[in-house]
């Protein structure tokens, strides 16, 4: 095996760094500019604050059009807030009365899930800023304008680099989905090494299988946005972008349907080279996909890779050898694991093989599946923009609502607790050169607290750790050097990786920015270091004060687990409907090929609705998985119903996987025997939550072998959900309403 692509690499070739670098300079721009040209320091520093207020909306991956508009409304908003700040600056009573109430307003932005949330802390963000400096009169009306100016500045700047480097944009959004999918690839190979726990090697899957389609859909907004419209510039590159993430989504749906009993096969043939050999091929699979990832993000043709083929037909021969020893008989449905297991890992190879074409120069201009040709729009997420959905939510079980509450009062906390402090140092004559700065301490706790409590204490030791190292580091600089061009060079540096490690590493992110912001204060007032142990101070009041008010209303996960497991189970279901209806379909045409004339349109909606089912049951399960997980790093006794909740994940992943390796097989048969129809009413049956007659046996001749497996697995998971959905069932409230709760918690929307 060849050595893998390191995570270094895997950085510096990301839309990460990319977007960082360009969020970067767009920031520091009018700055350099402004103060480099015309010495005016402090209105440089305001235009890049309403610079970067607009850069927090710029987040690599996010769809273009989506962006673009709400960064035009970041622009807007952040310049009403601003105007409405500085009124109230000067005026202790008014500050007050209105930031938190600001801090209120901006937080319920979140109703509107990943892009609201970001508005909301643009808003907060140039609020707090702007607290820096009392301004009133003329100097105000000058302190918008210029913070405007640097939002419009920003604006354009980005929109501008977007469209020149479109291609640069869809190709590493492509490279971070090749590498989360390599490392799915690779999480699933531990399942064929017999010495590893399956529990453990599942439990890694799960998180592995929540990023990827995590990425991917981010790959998909940013893909499918832009599609080929015919004899424009640019075509061939967007074709090849879009055969490549089509292939990338063909292979996760070639490999979540290859989930089989590995515990049958640990016990049945332990030791056997079918296992050693299914394990290699997928390990080359992910050092392809990956070496596809690299080359895809270096906008360069794929030259060697690692071949599959020996793996392949080593297990061909193991099969035969099963058969001539008489296993096969013996062992039928173990034996048509096996074949299903060959069947899916030689067409995931053939797909590697395809995406690395995709990469090459001559790479083919065709669509590599022309039944998406007319339906891919239909695959974009969309995003519902409602004034209702933040009147619906202005009520105490909403966890938005409960959010922005927690906002407003940590402000107010943050505002008494910094005045008694700094009244209390100077009555006392303590440290006379130390001030504390309420707008740093608010700056702090609204990077911090996060609707979930979980993510809250996480961020609360990760800020504060960051800040600390980021103060040492910052220190360690002062008394290295004092060349003001090292520092500056510095201060970039600081900066682009700041906002480079925005979605990879939140303490990276502290560590830089507050690196960054040091510098920049210390080149402002080049004999003053004090403002080092202020900022730590400033940050350790900011965190005790947004873990303290983090316990005020929380809003724990499983109060949200019950309905996200029905969303799940209710995904699930029309998926299988989607399938079993396609592979009905399917069916009915080959029987009679007279009557195809007038259907094929009606075959190609059936597929395109299969498509889209399989897409929406794999966002519901990685919002349940990734809600899941949350809820395990809340304190022990907010935990509910952990068992039944874990076993709800096994069962509806089996049952989606399962679903997908019997839909094919189901239309590629003749007729359905009664047996097999009867599982299938079963399990759908099952699903609406209704009784069901389980067939007493299946038909397992031949090819129906490979189906017996998939059907017990997709009757026994319905059943399993069924139970553990039914102990879910705690006695609701009259008059409670979850359905506009769950607007957005940070999740995926897939519709």
């Amino acid at each position: 095996m060849g050595p893998r692509v390191s995570q270094l690499q895997r950085f510096f070739h990301s839309h990460y760094f990319f977007g960082g670098l360009r969020q970067a300079i767009g920031v520091l721009m009018p700055a350099l500019l402004i103060g480099g040209i015309w010495k005016t320091y402090d209105i440089g520093m305001i235009a890049a604050i309403g610079a970067a207020c607009v850069a927090v909306i710029d987040q690599p991956g996010s769809p273009r059009r989506y962006t673009v508009n709400t960064m035009l409304g970041a622009v807007l908003l952040g310049t009403f807030t601003v105007a409405v700040t500085g009124l109230v600056s000067t005026e202790p009573i008014a500050k007050w009365l209105t930031i938190p109430v600001l801090g209120f307003a901006f937080s319920m932005l979140t109703v509107y899930g990943q892009q609201g949330g970001l508005m909301a802390f643009a808003c907060l963000l140039i609020m707090t800023l702007t607290l820096r400096s009392p301004v009133s009169g003329e100097q105000l009306l000058l302190h918008v304008l210029y913070s405007l100016a640097g939002g419009l500045f920003y604006f354009l700047y980005s929109s501008v680099v977007r469209r020149v480097l479109w291609l640069r944009e869809e190709q590493q959004a492509l490279s971070v989905a090749l590498f989360a999918t390599a490392d799915y690839v690779k999480a699933r190979s531990r399942f064929y090494d017999s010495h590893v726990d399956l529990d453990t090697s599942y439990r890694q899957l799960i998180r592995a299988q929540s990023e990827m389609i995590d990425k991917q859909q981010a790959a998909r907004n940013t893909v499918l946005r832009e599609l080929p419209r015919g004899g424009q510039r640019g075509d061939r590159h967007r074709m090849k972008a879009l055969n490549l993430f089509i292939d990338m989504v063909a292979l996760l749906d070639t490999l979540i349907a290859t989930q089989t009993d590995y515990a049958t096969l640990h016990r049945e043939i332990p030791d056997s080279d079918v296992l050693v050999f299914a394990r290699d091929t997928l390990v080359k699979l992910s050092d392809n996909i990956e070496q596809i990832a690299l080359c895809t993000a270096r906008n360069q043709r794929v030259v060697g890779r690692h071949s599959a083929k020996a793996e392949l037909r080593a297990i061909e021969y193991e099969l035969e050898q099963y058969r001539e020893s008489g296993f096969a008989k013996a062992n039928p449905e173990v034996y048509a694991l096996l074949v299903q297991v060959l069947r899916r890992l030689r067409n995931g190879s053939r797909i590697v093989e395809r995406m690395a074409t995709h990469t090459q120069d001559d790479a083919s201009t065709e669509l590599v599946d022309q039944r998406l040709d007319q339906a891919l729009g239909r695959f974009v997420s969309r995003t519902e923009l409602r004034f209702g959905m933040i009147t619906s939510n202005l009520r105490l079980d909403s966890p938005h609502f409960r959010y922005a509450l927690r906002v407003a009062i940590a402000i107010i906390v943050t505002l008494v607790t910094v005045n008694l402090l700094n009244f209390g140092l100077a009555r006392q004559h303590l440290f006379p050169a130390l001030e504390l700065h309420g707008y740093w301490v608010i700056l702090t706790v609204i990077v911090i607290m996060k609707p979930g409590f979980a993510l809250t204490r996480q961020r609360n030791g990760m800020r504060l750790a960051g800040t600390f190292i980021g103060c040492v580091a910052a220190f360690g600089i002062f008394t290295l050097t004092n060349r003001s061009d090292l520092l500056l060079a510095i201060l970039v540096v600081s900066c682009v990786l700041g906002y480079s490690f925005v979605q990879v590493s939140f303490m990276g992110t502290a560590i830089f920015k507050t690196i960054m912001v040091l510098l920049a204060f210390h080149l402002l007032e080049p004999s003053s270091t004090v403002v080092i142990g202020e900022r730590l101070i400033d940050t350790v009041i900011g965190c005790i004060i947004a873990l303290l008010c983090s316990y005020l209303l929380p809003w724990w996960e499983h109060s949200y687990m019950g309905s996200l497991a029905k969303a799940l189970r209710t995904a699930n279901y029309r998926y299988f409907q989607a399938g079993i209806h396609y592979a009905d379909l399917v069916r009915s045409l080959r029987r009679n090929p007279r009557e195809r004339t007038g259907q094929d349109s009606e075959l190609l909606e059936a597929d395109m609705a299969f498509r889209l089912a399989r897409k929406a049951v794999y966002i519901a399960f990685s919002n349940y998985a990734a809600a899941f997980y949350r809820m395990a790093a809340e304190p022990a006794k907010r935990q509910k119903n952990v068992p039944e909740l874990n076993n709800l994940l096994n069962q509806n992943h089996v049952l989606t996987s399962q679903i997908g390796a019997a839909v094919p097989l189901l239309a590629a048969l003749p007729t359905v025997p009664p047996g097999i129809r009867q599982a299938l009413d079963a399990v759908d049956a099952l699903l609406q939550d209704k009784n069901a007659e389980l067939p007493t046996s299946l038909e397992t001749e031949g090819e129906l072998a490979t189906l017996a497996y998939p059907l017990r697995q997709m009757m026994n998971a319905a059943q399993l959900i069924r139970q553990e959905m039914l102990a879910l069932e705690p006695p609701q409230p009259a008059g409670t309403n979850t359905d506009t709760s769950s607007s957005n918690l940070g999740l995926r929307t897939g519709t």
